[in-house]
């Protein structure tokens, strides 16, 4: 299947992007400005100009709704802070319904704040995040939980966003885990994709995408030694996608078949962040489009091919895709 025919089906789906919905704060400050404070002595950085995106599972689904799909909502937790305002605004603003992203009091908005400089455009301070090192409040995973089951019913995609890096404090837990193994055996035709940095081997009944690295690392977790076909199957997942950069990804299904899907070679590319958000969101739509795993990795990969010749966390238009399938030597 083209890609002309996978967007124009793109339309008529609905995708619900669960987990940790994160605020993007692009600051750009000018060195200049960077006087030493007064009261304290320590030098400041001076930010001149701030850009809020939705980032982690929002951006995710920023490519998803930048695509085409029909209908793309959240479901997460933010905190009652002034980044929770910034990150509904700017889902609101993208076209994403962001009814789904519950208020905790308490609880701060996971946020990263990317500092650039002005003068080279380079990310070159360290980042400032707002993260959570606490467990998710009893009563937030609570209504997480209850909102998971009328949520999945109005969606054909769903994708998994585990992006907390710490113990604690993101907000797909143990108990959001498990529900979601329920829903998925009870859903076999909907597609449930899961990108998780830390805890991939925890999942059961949906596809997994993780990168090498990641991959490996739960291979060794798990049964100390890297064994993709032996991690499907203790998954019990459908499908393992491993993504390996710019080489491409390595597809892994139930009778243990590895097939190499090689990415897009791009020349120079601007800026990676981002790029294994873009491809899960053009595969797995593709994949509830076509049901052929080869077609939606290709499918992924020409996203990613577009988004990352942007800065930042780029997302890909229809029509950018249509120009890279055709770049794409035959």
């Amino acid at each position: 299947m083209s890609a002309a025919e996978i967007l124009r089906a793109l339309p008529r789906l609905s995708a619900l992007v669960v987990g940790d919905i994160c605020l993007d704060r692009w600051c750009r400050y000018s060195p200049p400005a960077g006087d030493i404070s007064r009261e304290t002595g320590i030098p400041r950085v001076g930010v001149v100009a701030t850009e809020c995106t939705p980032g982690a599972g929002g951006t995710v689904a920023n490519n998803l709704a930048a695509l085409g799909v029909g209908r793309v909502s959240v479901l997460g937790v933010a905190g009652d802070d002034g980044h929770g305002y910034e990150l509904r605004r700017a889902l609101t603003e993208r076209g994403i319904f962001a009814g789904g992203l519950l208020t905790c009091s308490g609880f701060a908005t996971f946020t990263y704040t990317k500092l650039i400089n002005i003068e080279t455009d380079a990310e070159d301070l360290p980042r400032v995040d707002f993260i959570n090192t606490t467990a998710l409040p009893p009563e937030a995973e609570q209504r997480v939980l209850a909102s998971l089951p009328a949520a999945l019913e109005s969606h054909d995609v769903i994708l998994v966003a585990d992006q907390a890096e710490t113990e604690a404090g993101g907000v797909i837990t143990s108990a959001v885990r498990e529900e979601l193994s329920r829903l998925a055996t009870l859903h076999p035709n909907r597609i449930f994709w899961v990108d998780s940095r830390m805890r991939i081997e925890h999942y059961r009944n949906m596809i997994v995408k993780p990168n090498r690295e990641e991959a490996e690392n739960a291979c060794r977790r798990a049964f100390g030694m890297v064994d993709y076909p032996r991690l499907r199957g203790m998954l019990q997942t459908p499908l393992l996608v491993v993504t390996h950069g710019a080489q491409g990804v390595l597809l892994v299904d139930k009778s243990e078949r590895q097939t190499w899907v090689p990415a897009i070679p791009v020349e120079r590319p601007v800026d990676i962040c981002g790029a294994g958000d873009s491809f899960s969101a053009g595969a797995a739509c593709a994949l509830a489009v076509t049901r052929s795993p080869e077609a939606a990795a290709r499918f992924g990969h020409l996203v990613a091919s577009v988004t990352i010749m942007k800065r930042g966390t780029g997302t890909a238009s229809p029509e950018e895709v249509l120009r890279a399938e055709e770049s794409v030597p035959r």
